[in-house]
């Protein structure tokens, strides 16, 4: 079964759509999706933002024809979504599994319904073991809720995932929330952003030494080119 997953070109606005259905198994088409989309947004240079509508999840086995080859250009497009030079915002409507959930987990703003549910699919005696486990992880690994997703498929509810941080924020009213996001988004560069969201993920496992040079390289970027205005 192909994936449903489809990608967009962006409109004048230069928001890029995206639409991930978690029930349609991992496949070709679903990496391209995410690849497009990924490369209109570099192509925008800090001018673009990403809006993904999220929602379904597996229910079945896994496909046949899945390959460790696919998962690791799977995992990889996600990681180059994590970094691009533009705002991601998602939407998660109702269960939210597999690529679906991988993809939520990878973006900056994710507004979520209240019938959210994110789902840690169930295959061969265990929870699949891909790397939305490892940033669900990253929200804190001793929680009840966290763990019993990891360790056994317990679906998150909406409450949870809001007091987790799995999500940013609960609404009725999708359409205010995106543009309350867009307003936010449009207040900074994409490129800068890239930069700050890169600096907030190193935080953690960097000492403060080790850290200096980078932050100071990003004062630097940030003062030549408030110099370079002022002479304009």
């Amino acid at each position: 079964m192909k994936s449903t997953s489809t990608a967009a070109a962006h409109p004048a606005s230069e928001e890029i759509p995206l639409r991930i259905d978690g029930r349609q198994p991992l496949a070709a088409d679903t990496v391209a999706a995410v690849t497009a989309v990924c490369e209109a947004a570099e192509d925008l240079d800090g001018r673009a933002s990403v809006v993904v509508r999220v929602s379904g999840a597996p229910s079945g086995p896994l496909p046949g024809d899945l390959t460790v080859s696919l998962v690791s250009k799977w995992e990889r497009v996600l990681r180059r979504l994590e970094r691009l030079p533009a705002t991601t915002v998602s939407v998660a409507d109702g269960d939210c599994g597999g690529p679906a959930l991988d993809v939520l987990l990878a973006t900056d703003h994710r507004i979520a319904t209240h019938s959210v549910r994110l789902v840690v699919p169930v295959e061969g005696g265990g929870t699949w073991p891909g790397m939305a486990l490892y940033r669900l992880a990253g929200h804190g690994p001793h929680a009840a809720p966290i763990r019993h997703a990891v360790l056994y498929g317990t679906p998150v509810g909406a409450a949870d995932a809001l007091a987790l941080h799995l999500v940013d924020e609960l609404t009725d009213d999708v359409p205010k929330a995106l543009r309350l996001a867009a307003a936010r988004a449009r207040a900074v560069s994409g490129t800068e952003l890239a930069i700050r969201r890169q600096l907030l993920h190193e935080a953690a496992g960097t000492s403060f030494e080790e850290a200096l040079g980078t932050h100071l390289a990003a004062c630097d970027r940030v003062l030549r080119r408030a110099t370079s205005g002022a002479q304009a």
